[in-house]
């Protein structure tokens, strides 16, 4: 089937190219129609057309399709919300559903109408339960939605916890020959979609999928919500979520949030926990796209940014964050059971400087034993991270061998900063 671009109804306010998903001043529902207006009335056939076109993918990490998903749920489906966001360095789910729960719902609403489904769930944090209750309380939904308070945990997001939560069973990774646009909630068809990526489902309904694409780059294309961690402390202090058109820099992006000249940063976590470390300075004008950054072997994941200053330490910050991994594993295999905290261990003897020069060969020798034999992508997420701090840490690795770091200059462990 083909189409021509779909031509925005008459009368259709369009949100400023800077701020789509973010365009609303206010979460009401009188605010979101004045600032968007209504969904015009078209056939399934010609919203997944529209989908194709926009060239939309995934928003909660894995980047695929959204229409090549959309296209696989057929028959009495189920449609999900995922805004679990167990992440622990990401805030733009919540964000988005605090400040425009109705794009989502609107998402929901125009995945139910392509799919077919008559049921829908909203999985999210229970922070923003009450922001969607409130939102749904406001309006009509052509879909009945039940909003259900996603587990605390890194691994309830994984498409197959989701569904195991929503079945009253224990929000953890879960292995069938089905796949779950095949069998999911109940036996039937799911679709679970990450609420990004179903706002911007509200708003190629409305506007098309040559709009959407309008911004971006050819193969990333429109705006991503990105969850920015300042320079100092970044575990610690609050994060912030802006919207950004793919393409942009790390320079443009960075910049206004690091507090110091860029070029003082030594590199940059892209994807969250389960991202890869860039190297600064020399990836600033790295354009935030699938092409930009697949020179560093890196993808922008769930879109979280932390910068790391050059009196800080990576191996000392990844070494926190794989040992915090090791403890969310779902405990189903060997690789999350035994070898994920061995990992954890050898790695935090590295940035600790007790190892001398086997340190950094332990690591990867416990780093080939779980990647690419776990029974969810757990253990390979975890491998990512660490083998992008060895290579972007390198010359770190060599001073902890003998008990010194980078960040400390010819002074030994133990001695203040």
């Amino acid at each position: 089937m083909t189409m021509t671009a779909m031509t925005p109804a008459p009368g259709l306010k369009m949100p400023p190219e800077g701020a789509r998903l973010f365009a609303a001043p206010d979460p009401s529902q009188a605010t979101h129609l004045a600032t968007y207006g209504v969904i015009p009335d078209v056939t399934p056939a010609q919203l997944l057309e529209q989908v194709r076109m926009s060239g939309l993918t995934g928003r909660g990490g894995a980047g695929f399709p959204t229409a090549r998903k959309l296209e696989a749920v057929t028959g009495r489906a189920v449609v999900v919300a995922n805004g679990a966001e167990g992440e622990p360095a990401s805030r733009k789910d919540a964000e988005l559903l605090r400040r425009a729960p109705h794009l989502v719902i609107d998402g929901i609403e125009v995945a139910a109408r392509i799919t077919g489904a008559q049921e829908a769930y909203a999985y999210v944090r229970a922070e923003v339960v009450p922001n969607l209750r409130q939102a749904l309380a406001e309006r009509r939904p052509t879909v009945k939605i039940t909003v259900v308070a996603a587990t605390d945990a890194f691994v309830s997001g994984q498409e197959t916890a989701v569904v195991s939560r929503l079945n009253e069973g224990p929000a953890l990774p879960r292995f069938s020959r089905h796949r779950i646009f095949q069998r999911g909630i109940g036996d039937r068809p799911t679709l679970v979609q990450n609420v990004e990526t179903l706002a911007h489902l509200g708003l190629i309904a409305r506007y098309g999928g040559v709009w959407f694409a309008s911004t971006g780059t050819p193969d990333s294309t429109g705006t991503f919500l990105t969850t920015v961690h300042p320079v100092t402390e970044p575990l610690t202090t609050a994060p912030t979520v802006w919207e950004a058109a793919h393409g942009l820099s790390l320079r443009q992006i960075l910049t206004p949030a690091a507090g110091r000249p860029v070029q003082e940063l030594q590199a940059v976590l892209i994807g969250g926990y389960h991202g890869t470390w860039v190297p600064l300075p020399v990836a600033l004008d790295a354009p935030l796209s699938t092409a930009g950054l697949e020179q560093y072997g890196a993808g922008l994941g769930a879109g979280v940014l932390i910068p790391l200053a050059s009196t800080a330490c990576g191996l000392e910050l990844t070494a926190s964050i794989v040992a915090y991994l090791a403890r969310q594993s779902a405990q189903q295999c060997g690789p999350c059971q035994f070898g994920l905290p061995e990992l954890a261990q050898n790695f935090t003897a590295l940035a600790a400087g007790r190892v001398g020069r086997g340190g950094v060969d332990a690591v990867r020798q416990s780093a080939g034993l779980v990647e690419n034999r776990g029974a969810c992508k757990h253990p390979d997420g975890t491998t990512r991270l660490v083998r992008s701090a060895l290579r972007v840490f390198e010359k770190d690795v060599t001073l902890h061998e003998y008990g010194r770091c980078l960040a400390r200059i010819g002074e030994p462990y133990g001695g203040a900063r």
